[in-house]
């Protein structure tokens, strides 16, 4: 058996680097097993370290995928199962004996990858859609703080687009797995935190709440979608969920409301004149 170990959960260079040694070296996914490291990286985009434990080869190996399987490996190894480096190199190793598999969306282990992206980029969503960012401080400059609760290690991979979307302010995202702070200039990422470490809800949250309160829309209220679309389990986090019980129960006497109102006149625009050069 050969033990690789990553130096990190999310390291896909490095589990890269790993799988073109292992194929140069002839050894078939049942004879690897793979750990990782009990590793931090502090800075997102520094260098990668190198692989744990070494497969000697002397012979270059060019592994030959579809488009398709990177974009694949991008997202499962995201994924928070402890399989799936095995399930990524066994599928990788299979497509270099048998190329019809590279075109084979019906495969096992094909479909079971594709869950396991599915499930990723679900979970990236709900970041995107749940984090909520309290001021901590009352400072010219100050620092936004949120708590989030990710099923998979998306962290630091999602932290690009509040990179993007909050260029010019000061943030904190911790999670359980793994903390990013953006100071304007450069991300840095550490360990996780216990929930207690968030911080408690401010006085903009009030002003938050009174704004959904007026945006929500009684006749557009579909339960199951909403709690499809956001699961309880975000609930706890998010300041909004507090109204949702009442809102819900208030709905139907608020949508009786709205259509026993009369209709709105329809604004009367003035006829367009064509005016014609001679």
């Amino acid at each position: 058996m050969r033990l690789i170990q990553l130096p990190g959960q999310t390291d896909l260079d490095a589990f890269r680097r790993a799988c073109r040694e292992l194929v140069g070296a002839g050894i078939a996914p049942e004879q690897v097993v793979w750990e990782v490291a009990d590793a931090i990286r502090t800075d997102l985009f520094a260098e990668q370290d190198q692989v744990g434990t070494k497969v000697q080869t002397n012979t270059p190996v060019t592994l030959r995928v579809p488009p398709a399987f990177v974009s694949l490996c991008e997202k499962v190894i995201l994924h928070r199962s402890p399989d799936r480096f095995a399930l990524l190199y066994r599928m990788l190793w299979r497509m270099q004996l048998d190329p019809r598999l590279r075109t084979d969306p019906l495969d096992a282990d094909w479909m079971r990858l594709e869950q396991m992206a599915k499930a990723v980029r679900r979970d990236q969503h709900k970041m995107k859609a749940f984090v909520r960012f309290r001021r901590i401080d009352e400072t010219s400059d100050p620092l936004h703080v949120a708590w989030f609760e990710p099923e998979h290690y998306i962290v630091a991979a999602t932290a690009v687009f509040f990179m993007r979307r909050f260029a010019q302010m000061r943030w904190a995202i911790l999670t359980p797995l793994l903390c990013v702070r953006w100071d304007g200039e450069a991300l840095d990422v550490g360990a996780g935190v216990a929930r207690d470490q968030a911080p408690a809800a401010d006085a903009g949250e009030k002003l938050w709440l009174t704004y959904y309160r007026h945006i929500f829309n009684p006749a557009r209220l579909k339960v199951k979608m909403m709690q499809k679309e956001m699961p309880k389990r975000y609930w706890k986090n998010l300041p909004e969920a507090v109204l949702i019980d009442e809102l819900t129960r208030e709905a139907p006497e608020r949508t009786a409301g709205m259509v026993a109102q009369a209709a709105s006149e329809p604004v009367k625009r003035r006829p367009r004149i064509e005016l014609s050069v001679e």
